[in-house]
């Protein structure tokens, strides 16, 4: 059968098995596609707080790697900063090739890779624990921010990246987290039954 994600995730278990490769490939690009909008959608949820907004953007990002697995999470997020990139508005502050000199461009390039990783440890079924979904949360999130700070510290001095990209969004990235590694596992518990 053809599938895009290496190993079966949550969300191959919860939706219907395909039965042509013609349908896989189409469940695959709404998937891809619905996530992206997710994103985008989450990125227009913001608190304006200086250089880098609040949003709840990261939440979807992360679900998209558990629950699409590393290939799809990726292409999700892929999707979403091409489109962005190509003109649509579907970032925090708007679209298009300029957004390339905003300082939360590197954030998005973080969530490429987050998904990535997030959906490969879910693969090999991290999310299915609260401990272990947590800790690739954490992962995850530390991708966005690896990409995220390095970027922000061309606009902002080095004296200030953390105060700025890093701290306002701990605690938020903390509920985040414990919001999606409790779905994730109680979602496999409901599954079996």
């Amino acid at each position: 059968m053809f599938s895009l994600t290496a190993r079966p995730t949550l969300i191959d278990v919860f939706l219907p098995r395909t039965s042509t490769k013609t349908q896989a490939i189409i469940k695959d690009i709404v998937l891809i596609l619905s996530f992206s909008i997710a994103t985008a959608v989450c990125a227009k949820l913001k608190v304006e707080i200086g250089a880098v907004p609040i949003t709840m953007q990261t939440l979807i990002v992360l679900l998209s790697g558990a629950l699409l697995g590393s290939r799809r999470g990726a292409l999700s997020q892929l999707t979403y900063l091409s489109m962005g990139l190509a003109g649509i508005p579907l970032f925090s502050r708007g679209g298009g090739l300029a957004y390339l000199l905003s300082p939360t461009f590197g954030y998005i390039i973080g969530f490429v890779f987050a998904a990535f990783f997030v959906g490969w440890l879910a693969e090999i079924k991290w999310e299915k624990k609260v401990f272990t979904a947590v800790l690739a949360m954490i992962i995850g999130n530390i991708f966005i921010y690896v990409f995220g700070l390095a970027w922000l510290a061309r606009f902002v001095s080095f004296e200030n990246v953390l105060q700025v990209g890093l701290h306002p969004f701990l605690l938020g990235d903390i509920l985040k987290i414990c919001l999606a590694a409790l779905i994730l596992p109680l979602a496999w518990k409901i599954i079996k039954r």
